[in-house]
């Protein structure tokens, strides 16, 4: 039985026979008869090579394959990468392999993975490219200092910045450390008064790290440690004190618990910035004690203020009564101003002649007196 057999332009085809390759077939119409053992599997003649099980070796013998492929050989401490016609196309990572040269032109670039710093030995357009197992990327924002560990050792201090580093080799590690001013809130410390009142204070302070490569040698978190350290100051200062003492400098405790949270400082590799107070908060029986003083003494506070005004506004009459006595002008011009608001809240008022009006009305408040 005759096979027919059409191969396009941008194909190929391998002839078999009995399982065995005999050559490469280009464009082009073929006939092979079955029984004989013939047999052609056609491939694209484009991208990575298709060997159909053939070994390689078998297929470079042939001067007419030969001419058409390209081998890219990749070193253990290399990465390839393939460029179709000038332009980028993928990331080669295995030994060897093989690529159709015909329709479209490949190039490699071997990057070398020895050298710890990518940007030195690849631009930086192609870094993002890469496999991400084969490479590190450390990222230093704003306000951050990054140690650089090669193997747990470390290497040096990053500033404000991206890195990539190859993990060929190595291990690459990163820590972050914010350089910034932070907070550290130490909330719900309850403590014991002298006389014995359990109170709970909520302490803020503030710091920042002035020395990282000591802190990663020296201190396991900083920021556990100003914890430790201030509770353990707070139960100092405050067992020494009674309650109403405790509540009367408040701003003492917090200038206290800084200045031995700076004592300590260097010892934590920190630079304590500020410390304070933010709540005393009471047992609840304690409250309602404290409020019921409060309110007793206000209301002292505002009978001592009635009184004082009472006093204030009869010296007042008293020293009014004294001048109209000796002044009978001002007598006569304060009993004016009294008839005029009587007038303003009176209806009608019948006067008979004879008299002047003010006369006849200062008879009639007599009367009525």
């Amino acid at each position: 039985m005759e096979m027919k057999y059409l191969i396009k332009e941008q194909e190929c085809g391998y002839l078999m026979k009995n399982g065995r390759f005999v050559r490469l077939l280009t464009a082009g119409k073929y006939r092979f008869m079955k029984e004989l053992g013939y047999e052609v599997q056609v491939v694209p003649m484009t991208g990575q090579v298709k060997t159909c099980g053939i070994p390689e070796e078998i297929l470079m013998g042939d001067r007419e394959f030969a001419a058409r492929v390209v081998k890219a050989e990749v070193p253990d401490t290399c990465l390839a990468i393939r460029f179709v016609n000038q332009a980028f196309k993928e990331v080669l990572t295995g030994p060897e392999a093989l690529f159709w040269n015909v329709f479209e032109k490949n190039t490699f670039q071997m990057v070398d993975m020895t050298e710890p710093c990518m940007e030195k030995v690849l631009p930086r357009m192609y870094i993002d490219l890469m496999p991400m197992k084969y490479y590190k990327k450390i990222v230093v924002k704003d306000g951050e200092v990054g140690l650089l560990s090669f193997d747990n050792r470390l290497e040096r201090r990053l500033e404000t910045g991206s890195y990539y580093f190859w993990n060929y080799g190595r291990e690459v590690t990163g820590k972050i450390f914010n350089m910034k001013i932070q907070q550290l809130d130490i909330t719900g410390q309850e403590i014991l008064t002298a006389d014995k009142v359990g109170v709970r204070l909520n302490v803020v302070c503030s710091y920042r790290i002035t020395d990282p490569e000591r802190l990663v040698k020296m201190v396991d978190g900083a920021s556990g440690q100003l914890y430790t350290c201030a509770q353990l100051v707070l139960r100092e200062y405050v067992g020494r004190f009674r309650l109403d003492e405790l509540l009367a400098q408040k701003e003492e405790i917090g200038q206290y618990v800084l200045q031995k949270l700076r004592e300590r400082q260097e010892e934590f590799c920190v630079e304590v910035t500020g410390a304070g107070i933010k709540d005393i908060i009471l047992p609840g029986e304690i409250r309602e004690i404290m409020n019921t003083v409060l309110v007793a003494e206000k209301k002292a506070q505002a009978n001592v203020i009635m009184r004082r005004e009472e006093v204030a506004s009869t010296r007042s009459l008293l020293n009014t009564a004294r001048l109209m006595d000796e002044n009978r002008t001002l007598f006569k011009l304060k009993e004016m101003e009294y008839l005029e608001r009587i007038c303003d809240k009176v209806g009608g008022i019948t006067l008979n002649g004879g008299t002047n009006v003010l006369e006849q009305l200062s008879e009639l408040m007599a009367s009525k007196g």
